[in-house]
C-alpha cells in the first residue's frame, strides 16, 4: 500500500529519531535513514530537502509526542498530587520515558544550531509550564502549599534533567532507585509534604 505524503513524513521522522538516538546527531547521515527504511537518499531529500531540515524535523517530533504524553497524564480526572507525580515518574529518567539519549544529542548539538535551539527551549519551557500549571490547581485545590510554582517547575525539572545525564552518560554513578528516591524527596519537599504522602491512598 502506497503511503500519503504524511504517513511517509512520519515514517521518515521516526527513522530519523532512532538514528539520532543510536548514532548521535554529528554522525547520522540522509543514508542511514534511507538504509533503515529501505528507500532512496533521494525520498528522503525529496521531504527534507537537508540533513539539517530533518534533524530539525526529527526533534521537533519528538517534542510534540513527549507533550502529547505529558497533556495526557495532566489531563486525568484525579488529584492534582496524583498527576504531578505521574508526570514527574514518566519524565525522570529512571522511569518508562524513552529518549533521554536523544535529549541528551538535542541539548549538545542546539550550542552549534538555532534551529535545534528554538526546539529545544520550546519543549523545555512547555514542559516547566504544563508542570508550574498542575502544581497552581493543587494549590488552589489545597492539596499542598507551594509559593513558588513557577520556581519549582524549573528546580524539579533541572534536577531531572541533570539525573538524566548521569544514568544516561555514566552508567553506575547513581543507581536507578537512589534516583527515584531524590526525585520523591525533592517534590515531597518542594510541595511542603512528607515523602509518604506522595503515595497515600486516595481519601
Amino acid at each position: 500500500m502506497r503511503l500519503s505524503v504524511a504517513e511517509r513524513r512520519e515514517e521518515l521522522l521516526r527513522a530519523a529519531v532512532e538514528q539520532i538516538e543510536a548514532r548521535g546527531v554529528a554522525a547520522v547521515r540522509i543514508a542511514d535513514v534511507a538504509s533503515a527504511l529501505g528507500v532512496s537518499n533521494a525520498l528522503v531529500l525529496y521531504h527534507f530537502a537537508t540533513k539539517e531540515k530533518l534533524v530539525a524535523a526529527a526533534f521537533t517530533h519528538a517534542a510534540k509526542g513527549d507533550l502529547a504524553h505529558l497533556r495526557k497524564l495532566l489531563a486525568r480526572r484525579t488529584t492534582a498530587l496524583r498527576r504531578l507525580r505521574a508526570a514527574v515518574r514518566w519524565y525522570a529518567p529512571t522511569g518508562q520515558a524513552k529518549g533521554w539519549r536523544l535529549w541528551i544529542e538535542g541539548w549538545a548539538a542546539a550550542l552549534r544550531e538555532p534551529t535545534l535551539q528554538d526546539v529545544t527551549r520550546d519543549l523545555d519551557r512547555q514542559w516547566k509550564a504544563a508542570i508550574a500549571g498542575v502544581i497552581e490547581e493543587g494549590v488552589a485545590a489545597e492539596e499542598f502549599h507551594c509559593p513558588d510554582p513557577t520556581g519549582t517547575a524549573l528546580r524539579l525539572t533541572a534536577l531531572l534533567d541533570g539525573l538524566a545525564v548521569q544514568l544516561t552518560s555514566y552508567p553506575g554513578a547513581v543507581s536507578r532507585a537512589r534516583a527515584q528516591q531524590w526525585v520523591d524527596e525533592a517534590l515531597a519537599r518542594e510541595l511542603g509534604l512528607e515523602r509518604e504522602a506522595l503515595t497515600a491512598p486516595r481519601r
